[in-house]
């Protein structure tokens, strides 16, 4: 099973534990990933977050902290990025997209958190994504220059679509897919 590593906006210094972090929107979709994996072993989420030290803790970022999160990036097979309406580009969420998708060139799954149903990622009647994801695209500046290295896997947030998504064998590295941006097919 390809080993994921996943990518999300939280506000920093950010710790699990504390009592706000469920209301931050990217995290909570974060952890609907590891729920459903939790209630569902066969569900192919191999989330290499699962760790023994936090790498947006109050540590230094450039000797602690960054260090950290490349050797994670160094293990993975693809980049699961959380896009949500409270989605910004942050420092951490910059340097993971540069270094995994500029350096690694792992390939991306995308999920849309706010999007829930595939028809609604297209425009009606045609093969061009909609307004919507591009708006979400818009949010984060360096994955949209970034995005063109490596192959995008598109998706809503619905666990049929994020399975199927992560059992796909030609989104990990090594599989000289083309980049491009790609949806899955019904």
């Amino acid at each position: 099973m390809a080993k994921n590593y996943s990518v999300f906006h939280v506000e920093e210094p950010f710790n699990e534990l504390s009592a706000g972090a469920m209301s931050q929107k990217d995290y909570f979709y974060y952890n609907q990933l590891r729920t459903w994996k939790f209630k569902d072993e066969l569900f192919p989420f191999n989330d290499l977050h699962v760790k023994k030290y936090d790498v947006r803790d109050g540590s230094d970022w450039d000797t602690v902290l960054k260090p950290r999160i490349k050797q994670r990036l160094d293990q993975a097979d693809n980049i699961i990025l959380i896009l949500s309406e409270n989605t910004f580009q942050s420092r951490c969420l910059k340097a993971e997209l540069e270094y995994g998708i500029g350096h690694l060139k792992l390939p991306v799954i995308v999920i849309y958190a706010d999007i829930t149903d595939k028809k609604h990622m297209k425009v009606e009647g045609k093969k061009d994504m909609s307004f919507k994801v591009h708006y979400f695209l818009n949010k984060l500046p360096v994955f949209k220059q970034l995005k063109s290295q490596v192959p995008v896997l598109h998706v809503p947030l619905d666990k049929e679509m994020v399975a199927k998504a992560l059992k796909k064998n030609n989104f990990v590295k090594n599989t000289h897919l083309q980049p491009n941006n790609y949806m899955l097919n019904d």
